[in-house]
């Protein structure tokens, strides 16, 4: 069965793209939501994704592997890629970019978005998280679980926001950009495309393009 066949036997559910521990999450965030996911794309034979708690979904828990996925398969269907790893979500991003207004996003029942955030395609936010007022969050971006992204803050394109991580207040980060596991951005700080915050980092001072920072930066 081709990509397009599993998919055009499910009317409603959200593809997930990728079938590791983060489509778990995503996968569990839906369902918790009281929205239906349609099955899980990955191209590992073992991926975690099971099928508990997805049995009474309309296709197989796995409807075909990445690598064969088209954006001409996609057309029409909500998908969400589950991918934790940000080079190859980029991959795969760039290569579905013709069916990028079917980018669906997920907002977990727990997670506090404010009424004046803008949330674009293609988002994942996890429970507990916080999204404040005025906050921009861009296509394909993360903000996991527990991460608090403050008032007037912008989340750039497939950047990932991870859980715990604090930003605050009119902070800026760029495409594919990684904020580790319990970080703290101050107020006011700028962070450049394809950057790594390390886990538990304190950023104190804006970073350039392509930087690692650790420790206190």
């Amino acid at each position: 069965m081709t990509p397009s066949d599993a998919l055009n036997q499910c009317d409603t559910g959200i593809s997930l793209l990728g079938g590791g521990g983060h489509a778990l999450v995503v996968a569990d965030s839906l369902l918790s939501a009281g929205r239906s996911v349609a099955g899980f794309f990955d191209d590992a034979d073992d991926a975690a994704i099971g099928t508990p708690g997805l049995s009474g979904q309309c296709v197989p828990s796995k409807l075909g592997d990445l690598e064969s996925l088209t954006a001409r398969s996609l057309a029409g269907k909500p998908w969400l890629v589950c991918l934790g790893d940000l080079k190859l979500r980029r991959g795969l991003i760039d290569r579905l970019y013709a069916a990028e207004e079917d980018a669906a996003s997920v907002v977990h029942p727990n997670a506090i978005v404010s009424e004046q955030a803008v949330i674009a395609g293609g988002v994942f936010v996890g429970p507990g998280a916080v999204i404040n007022a005025r906050a921009r969050v861009l296509d394909h971006a993360i903000i996991n679980s527990g991460a608090i992204v403050e008032h007037d803050c912008l989340i750039a394109e497939n950047a990932h926001i991870a859980p715990g991580a604090v930003l605050g207040g009119n902070v800026k980060v760029g495409n594919d950009t990684l904020v580790g596991l319990g970080s703290r951005v101050l107020p006011g700080v700028s962070i450049g495309r394809g950057c790594t915050v390390g886990a538990g980092t304190v950023v104190l001072k804006d970073l350039p393009d392509g930087a690692t920072a650790v420790g206190v930066w």
